[in-house]
């Protein structure tokens, strides 16, 4: 499989705490990755190399199979890392259109904001990516009347519109309902369907693997085990997930 991301022997410490050690992690070019591991396990550390927030004490990053040094948040962004954090990051008193562009407003030719061309896009993301049919929601709908999932998947379709490649998911289900977090699924799997790679963390083992290719198991800053979700049941994967908060390891 050939790789859109690779970290190789990656460990980051925080003074002499030791946060990640010897982290060797791979996504694959259209593949959905489960990260899972409980509070403090890592996940978060983890994630904030990959979108350039922290840089590792050692180790080695690589995009499409090209080393990486000093990446920083603009770079990560450049090389099509996005992430949909669990606050969503929306602008809940502005419009829909104006939250699909908000930092990437679209210009015409003379450098002035294109809005008829942005409420166009936004009526078009709306109708052919989120699924959006009633006539009550247009992109002049206020996103703050939008439920949980629909908020969460118009971060993933802003993302996808500005050309992700990779698409972080940071605990997309924290407080959704059922009927939410099963019109998320559906986003994101349409990730997938659009070509692009995506990481998916969540406490909830259910959700991760109904939708991963591959399960990552984090604990204590270390890779603890990873399967690929078709050789693996659930009940299998819980137990083994229960043994590594109680041993730290899957042995």
């Amino acid at each position: 499989m050939e790789y859109c991301l690779e970290l190789r022997n990656v460990s980051k410490s925080f003074g002499e705490v030791q946060a990640l050690e010897d982290i060797n992690f791979q996504l694959g070019r259209n593949e959905i990755v489960g990260l899972l591991g409980d509070n403090g396990a890592g996940k978060s550390t983890l994630i904030k190399i990959i979108t350039g927030y922290y840089r590792p004490t050692s180790g080695v990053i690589l995009f499409n199979g090209r080393k990486v040094d000093h990446l920083s948040v603009s770079k990560a962004r450049q090389l099509g890392v996005e992430a949909v954090y669990q606050e969503r990051a929306l602008a809940e008193l502005q419009t829909l259109w104006r939250n699909i562009f908000l930092g990437r407003e679209l210009s015409n030719k003379w450098g002035l904001l294109d809005i008829t061309k942005m409420r166009q896009e936004t009526h078009r993301l709306m109708t052919q990516s989120m699924g959006f049919t009633s006539s009550a929601v247009n992109p002049e709908s206020r996103v703050g009347t939008f439920s949980g999932g629909e908020r969460q998947g118009v971060a993933i379709v802003r993302a996808l519109f500005f050309d992700a490649e990779i698409i972080i998911l940071d605990e997309p289900t924290m407080g959704l309902s059922l009927k939410e977090t099963a019109k998320l699924v559906n986003f994101v799997r349409d990730i997938k369907k659009a070509g692009k790679s995506a990481i998916f963390i969540d406490h909830n083992v259910l959700h991760v693997y109904n939708i991963a290719d591959r399960v990552v198991v984090i604990d204590r800053g270390r890779i603890a085990g990873q399967f690929s979700t078709k050789d693996i049941t659930l009940d299998t994967l819980m137990e083994k997930m229960i043994r590594v908060a109680e041993t730290g390891s899957l042995d």
